[in-house]
């Protein structure tokens, strides 16, 4: 028998966050220069980089799991 693990990288907690603090993504784009390409990645759970990451935890004033969650299904 063979046992599949799907690891898949959630940016979930970071609308959360943006919720939370009251910034939307329009003030992402046009206030904190964001791409709306990042923006497309996130929404799609695709990668980003670490500087990326720093970018946006630097911008919430928020920790790396404020901005994502890593989980794995069998």
């Amino acid at each position: 028998m063979i046992l599949l693990v799907i690891k898949v990288i959630s940016y979930e907690p970071l609308y959360n966050t943006l919720k939370e603090k009251r910034i939307s993504t329009y003030k992402l784009i046009n206030d904190y220069g964001v791409s709306r390409s990042l923006l497309d990645r996130l929404k799609h759970n695709k990668p980003i980089s670490t500087v990326t990451l720093d970018d946006l935890c630097s911008i919430l004033h928020c920790k790396v799991e404020d901005i994502l969650v890593y989980t794995e299904t069998k």
